[in-house]
């Protein structure tokens, strides 16, 4: 398991959509991606959740863009004329994330009359309800339709106890009540049906394995455990542990999909 790393050539055009304002660069392989910036809201505590999840859902056969670490060289600010585009690119250098920009796709409208097979969305609903993936509501779906898929984009709200956290477990076992505002709730009446699969898939080996992708200057940037060995135990304790305790999150979600 590994992450390609490409080097961001050119800033192509800002996506004012997101909160943190990722953008659409051009890399050293002359592919487009958007570009999650260090220096944005969170932080790298927004990238370790991007690439934590992405990764998870990766290995949960659900179609996440590819995931890249990207080198970013402060010095093109110079190129850009937005005083905060400036600042954003000057406040990022060094190592980024980005994702394989996805030309030509639709952001997914709940109130569309496209219909989710319910096998997939349980899926998805389940994942998210796992990693507390707060941003997938008809609000903010982050579903993109390409070649007549849905894609999984945007998980930096994702693992959200990571902020203000002291690396322990004793919270893992706690229901996602956010998942009453998922968009794909009302198609997910299998929640319960997948569970078992999409546990089987996340072994102890393929969490310690993602864990294993996340750059060590993100992790020790957080200096209340030791090092990035400690943030990585952590983690991975910690979703373990949740994956050992997803009754009360699976409850939940069927629960929620039963009062629709």
């Amino acid at each position: 398991m590994s992450l390609r790393r490409i080097t961001v050539e050119r800033y192509v055009t800002p996506l004012r959509e997101g909160g943190s304002m990722p953008a659409v660069v051009e890399a050293d392989d002359l592919g487009l991606y958007v570009l999650k910036f260090r220096g944005a809201g969170q932080g790298v505590k927004a990238l370790i959740a991007e690439l934590v999840a992405g990764e998870l859902a990766r290995a949960l056969e659900l179609p996440v863009p590819e995931i890249v670490l990207a080198d970013l060289d402060p010095e093109l600010a110079r190129t850009e004329a937005d005083p905060e585009i400036q600042e954003l690119v000057r406040a990022s250098g060094g190592l980024n994330l980005a994702l394989d920009y996805l030309p030509g796709a639709a952001n997914f409208d709940a109130a569309s009359t496209i219909e989710v097979p319910p096998e997939l969305a349980s899926r998805i609903v389940w994942f998210d309800a796992f990693v507390s993936n707060v941003d997938r509501s008809t609000r903010n779906p982050n579903l993109m339709l390409w070649h007549r898929r849905l894609w999984l984009i945007d998980h930096g709200a994702a693992l959200y106890i990571h902020h203000g956290w002291d690396g322990s477990a004793d919270n893992a076992g706690q229901p996602f009540k956010r998942i009453a505002d998922h968009v794909l709730l009302r198609w997910a009446d299998a929640v319960g049906e997948v569970d078992a699969d999409m546990a089987a898939r996340l072994t102890p080996a393929v969490i310690e394995g993602v864990l294993a992708l996340v750059p060590d200057a993100w992790l020790e940037a957080d200096t209340t455990l030791p090092g990035a060995a400690g943030w990585r135990a952590a983690y991975t304790r910690y979703l373990c542990e949740r994956l050992r305790l997803r009754a009360a999150f699976v409850a939940e979600a069927e629960r929620a999909h039963a009062l629709l």
